[in-house]
């Protein structure tokens, strides 16, 4: 009982941890006078993409790795059906050109990248199906590409005021907030890896299942706070781009941590997964194109969380 507990205190400390944490760097690089766009291009897409990152990390260290893939690999796939379409129903959510024409394919690449690089021994008969350690190389390359990608954004864009929305903090207090939440941080990843383990065990399903569901959700809170936030206040290029760019985050970026600590062993059943992470960027990209040009409206949002139970609904009958 204590440890289911803590499992769902872990996503309190992992959430908030994640916050402070942001709320703490953003501060420091406000004060260094660092541009306001670049900070939200990686404090802020760093922080919510945290608790993924933190989680991948014990799981892969405790050998959980049906885990660590199933939280990465869920949440691409919560991201875009479940938070794009409360987002899109909360109010249609017209995305820019750049959106849809580079980084929607980009993390389109990124999931087809990962089932080549996963599926060794199909392709050319390798001794190891899964993520290696130069697997791990190569998609942090690829993150090093994306990372030059959006900066590049912040040298030809014009720079917003959005500076308000960053806490004016001195520089102790930002270090406080730094630490309390890399502590928080720490903490919740270890609490909802051992409770994840251990409901997989007493409920008798695969550690797969539950990484894909329970703590994929878990872990994407931040993007659909975010998300829906951006989408009630109108500002929907946010709300696109939230999701979109922390879906490459946590295949170039987490994946490839998270394999270096360990190589990752693929079951044959997780290529359901990410032919469904791969329909779900297809998916996103076409309804760009249907309807109103670059807006993803209402009823096309509804359509997408529907897609989403019926996947979950095939996962607790399969797994």
């Amino acid at each position: 009982m204590e440890t289911y507990f803590l499992f769902i205190i872990g996503f309190v400390f992992l959430i908030q941890g994640a916050s402070l944490l942001v709320d703490g760097a953003a501060a420091i690089a406000k004060r260094l006078h660092i541009s306001s766009l670049v900070i939200g291009l990686t404090i802020v897409a760093f922080g919510t993409s945290a608790p993924e990152l933190i989680v991948n990390i014990f799981a892969s260290l405790n050998g959980s790795t049906d885990i660590a893939i199933g939280n990465i690999l869920g949440s691409n796939i919560v991201n875009v059906f479940l938070i794009l379409g409360i987002a899109s129903v909360i109010y249609p959510l017209r995305s820019q050109k750049n959106t849809v024409w580079k980084e929607i394919p980009l993390s389109l690449l990124a999931a087809v990248i990962l089932g080549v690089l996963v599926n060794d021994m199909r392709i050319d008969g390798g001794a190891f199906s899964g993520l290696t350690r130069i697997d791990g190389l190569v998609l942090l390359a690829f993150f090093i590409i994306f990372l030059y990608y959006t900066f590049g954004i912040a040298r030809s864009s014009d720079e917003t005021d959005a500076g308000d929305e960053i806490k004016d903090l001195t520089y102790a207090r930002s270090w406080a907030y730094i630490v309390l939440g890399f502590a928080g941080l720490v903490v919740g990843g270890k609490w909802i890896v051992d409770g994840a383990v251990q409901i997989a065990t007493a409920l008798q399903v695969s550690q797969s299942l539950i990484g894909l569901t329970v703590v994929a959700i878990g872990t994407s809170l931040p993007e659909l706070a975010t998300s829906a936030i951006a989408a009630y206040k109108k500002q929907s290029d946010i709300a696109i781009g939230n999701v979109v760019g922390s879906n490459i985050f946590n295949i170039f970026f987490i994946l490839g941590i998270s394999s270096i600590i360990k190589p990752l062993p693929f079951s044959p059943s997780a290529d359901i997964d990410i032919l469904m992470t791969i329909a779900a960027s297809v998916l996103l990209f076409v309804v760009m194109f249907v309807g109103k040009r670059h807006v993803l409206q209402k009823w096309q949002g509804i359509v997408m969380i529907l897609i989403y139970i019926a996947y979950i609904v095939f996962l607790v009958s399969t797994k």
